[in-house]
């Protein structure tokens, strides 16, 4: 049975990047595959775009009341336009870039495509949004995935990045909308737990730790394990 994949990490971890030599790894070995994108993600337009520098045309948009498994379906029965014909070969992959944007009923979706249509989905995302909420994408698929895989970055002090923080010019922010895309109005810095709580002086969405206990907060050098946990 094919499965469906969210490989999820802070951002600067290499997602697209990491999407983009699955497609070629599939297209090396002459596979058809399928690429897919959340419309409200404006950055590249009908592209994804890794910070590498290498973009690719999506196969299709996905919009907030759209059904995704109808538009893999229409995708992947589409045919060639020299060659009309011709019936394309079968999808061996459907990949996802920035799927926390998607609705949860479309991640559901995203599990039908691999449970019954037969093609594995890789979905790739961050979790948490910049006050460590989860977005309801990738929240959802935590919940549905069969497997989960991390990619790992590193926070600016050394040890492994697991939150984003916003920034707007020089400074951190920690009130605002869910969404707003990088490089806007908005830009993003990985942190880990200990420098995020050091620049939101405690606070983890709408709650703050006692004072007492966010000046306790360190700056010390990773240990040795801080990037494999």
């Amino acid at each position: 049975m094919a499965k469906l994949y969210f490989r999820y990490g802070a951002m600067n971890s290499g997602k697209t990047t990491a999407l983009l030599q699955a497609a070629f790894n599939y297209e090396e070995r002459g596979q058809r595959v399928l690429l897919a994108k959340p419309g409200i993600d404006s950055k590249g337009a009908d592209q994804v775009v890794s910070r590498l520098g290498v973009r690719r045309t999506v196969d299709f948009l996905i919009h907030p009341d759209d059904d995704v498994q109808e538009l893999f379906r229409a995708a992947a029965q589409g045919a060639e336009a020299l060659t009309p014909d011709i019936p394309l070969p079968r999808v061996a992959c459907l990949l996802v870039d920035e799927a926390q944007f998607l609705t949860p009923a479309q991640v559901d979706s995203l599990l039908k495509i691999a449970v019954l249509d037969g093609v594995p989905v890789l979905a790739y995302g961050i979790r948490t949004d910049f006050q460590t909420k989860a977005f309801p994408g990738a929240g959802r698929l935590l919940e549905l995935a069969h497997t989960l895989e991390e990619l790992k970055t590193i926070c600016r002090c050394g040890r492994k990045a697991l939150f984003n923080g916003r920034r707007v010019g020089d400074r951190f922010v920690f009130d605002g909308s869910q969404v707003a895309i990088d490089g806007e109005s908005v830009t993003y810095e990985s942190l880990c737990a200990a420098c995020y709580l050091e620049e939101s002086q405690g606070r983890l969405g709408q709650g703050a730790l006692p004072s007492a206990e966010s000046s306790r907060l360190g700056t010390s050098k990773p240990t040795e394990g801080d990037l494999h946990d």
